[in-house]
């Protein structure tokens, strides 16, 4: 009886081991799929929580160091004072604030002499100027708190400066003599540089003039007034004008923790050789640091975008200096958010470019390769944030470039405005 009971015991004993040892077996083929799972859904996610827009081609992303994704907000404080609202995933937050998060690294600001028609549109409800020095300044600390460095823009105007108008301002419309004109602009443009500085917001980038195609300081020029307009033949006066400008700005940054740069700016890239080939040769304009230029593809059509990088490549070689777009915009709708007519939305889309968040996303992001494959330095947006709102200018109330944004008409950011996180090549 007691070996019966024995042998029943080891059967159970071994039925009991051969269970424990499929129950192991299949615990670990259970954890070990279990394990693997984990781990696919960890590098998933780590992928997913990679900021750069893939690109399918599989090539290794171009390394970015230096190159800047520029944006214009020259508006936003005007914005921001008449309601407009700017939203990041439907959540209201600092607009420079969002454009640091998704990669802007250059925030432009244009800078007028005494602008004061920005107030006198409000009528009695006119309370300040915008795009003056203390309205520029403070969108410089506000850009400068986010860690964004900042490029100045000189008008050297009161108002807009382009290539259809450069007016002189008011205060200098009395000037007779080139010497006493040369003197205005070095000590403008010397003091609000030494303001910026004493105020730990000196500029890293700066431009003299803005679009300055037939040069600054000729519209509605009284007689008498010195000529600066070189479609007129004045390369030699308006020479001395930026060499002034320029000799202003190296006698701060030589005082300065912060080493400005200095750019020149034309509008299309089919007037760069030869203006900066006179400006160089009969102007006598030398002591600069970069090239820049304005590149819209629906108003410089001369241009397209698959010779840009040609272009870009041969100003680099020929001026031996970086090159820069410090402007360009494409309409992500035709529609509008307000009453100011646009200025953009009747012209035909560019061909694989419609109009639309993805055809503008698009685009930037050809544009933008573009620079990078003929050696550029940068891409600047303009007024990314001119959405509607209650502000005011020469023209209307609300936006005539809210249809080129980057943000939609209830004040989210789109797509286009991470064109910055794309894995160029």
């Amino acid at each position: 009886m007691r070996d019966i009971t024995l042998s029943i015991l080891e059967v159970y004993k071994s039925e009991f081991k051969l269970k424990t040892s499929i129950q192991e077996m299949k615990f670990r083929s259970a954890l070990a799929i279990a394990l693997t799972i984990c781990l696919f859904s960890f590098v998933n996610c780590k992928e997913d929580d990679d900021p750069t827009i893939d690109d399918p081609d599989g090539e290794e992303p171009r390394d970015l160091t230096g190159f800047y994704f520029g944006a214009d907000l020259s508006y936003v404080n005007q914005v921001l004072d008449h309601n407009g609202v700017y939203k990041d995933g439907g959540v209201v937050k600092n607009p420079y604030q969002i454009f640091k998060d998704h990669g802007t690294n250059l925030v432009r600001l244009r800078l007028w002499h005494n602008p004061l028609w920005t107030k006198e549109v409000y009528g009695a409800q006119g309370t300040q100027l915008y795009n003056d020095l203390f309205d520029v300044a403070k969108s410089m600390r506000l850009a400068k708190e986010q860690g964004l460095p900042v490029l100045l823009d000189f008008h050297y105007s009161d108002t807009w400066a382009d290539p259809e108008n450069q007016k002189i301002p008011v205060a200098w419309k009395e000037i007779r003599d080139i010497t006493v004109l040369r003197d205005s602009v070095y000590n403008y443009t010397y003091k609000t540089l030494q303001y910026l500085n004493a105020q730990g917001i000196m500029p890293e980038l700066v431009q003299v003039g803005n679009e300055t195609n037939c040069g600054m300081l000729y519209t509605d020029a009284p007689e008498g007034f010195p000529a600066c307009n070189v479609c007129n033949g004045a390369w030699q006066q308006f020479g001395t004008v930026v060499k002034a400008a320029i000799d202003a700005v190296k006698a701060v940054s030589a005082v300065s923790s912060v080493k400005t740069k200095i750019i020149l700016h034309v509008a299309d890239p089919k007037n760069v050789e030869w203006w900066f080939d006179n400006i160089m040769a009969k102007g006598s304009v030398t002591n600069f640091d970069m090239v820049g230029f304005s590149y819209y593809p629906l108003w410089h059509p001369t241009v397209t975008l698959d010779q840009l990088s040609d272009r870009v490549a041969a100003f680099k070689n020929k001026y031996s200096r970086p090159v820069i777009m410090l402007e360009t915009a494409y309409p992500w709708t035709t529609g509008s958010d307000d009453a100011y007519n646009n200025n953009f939305g009747n012209e035909s889309a560019i061909a694989g470019f419609p109009f639309s968040k993805k055809g503008q996303s698009d685009l930037l992001i050809k544009l933008t390769q573009e620079m990078l494959d003929g050696g550029g330095q940068g891409v600047v947006y303009w007024e990314p944030a001119w959405i509607s709102s209650g502000m005011k200018d020469l023209w209307g109330t609300g936006s005539s470039w809210e249809n080129c944004a980057f943000f939609d008409f209830e004040g989210n950011a789109t797509e286009s405005i991470d064109f910055t996180k794309y894995s160029y090549k």
